[in-house]
């Protein structure tokens, strides 16, 4: 299986999955922004988004005008955000918590559509 395709599957459920769990129980999302306050709660999380970030771009570091640049950016962002916050936690979790519920939600709309277009992209239901 190519591993653009592979990613597009991954990207994509993950994506509908958490936009789901997400719709159906808001309170996660301040129960996360809660969790960036406890230091080993920020640290497990910095470390889990560098490791997915890097693999992400070792395996996928693709820069064509396609769809195969969103799931490159995917990595990217992941290992950004990684590593913003394991070497900035306290400025990273201030700009974070800025962030109200109201602008996640319209975040995980996108991240939501973004989804359903990666996996529309590896399943080709709708031909592109």
């Amino acid at each position: 299986m190519d591993m653009s395709i592979f990613l597009a599957k991954f990207w994509g459920w993950y994506l509908l999955v958490f936009f789901i769990i997400l719709s159906f129980n808001p309170k996660r999302i301040k129960q996360i922004f809660a969790h960036l306050r406890d230091e080993k709660f920020l640290i497990v999380t910095s470390f889990i988004a560098i490791i997915i970030g890097l693999l992400n771009i070792l395996v996928h570091n693709i820069w064509e005008p396609n769809w195969k640049l969103i799931i490159t950016l995917i990595g990217y962002f992941a290992l950004f955000i990684g590593l913003a916050l394991f070497t900035f936690p306290k400025q990273t979790v201030k700009r974070i918590n800025f962030i109200n519920v109201k602008f996640v939600q319209v975040i995980y709309m996108l991240l939501f559509l973004i989804g359903i277009f990666l996996l529309n992209i590896a399943y080709n239901v709708v031909p592109y």
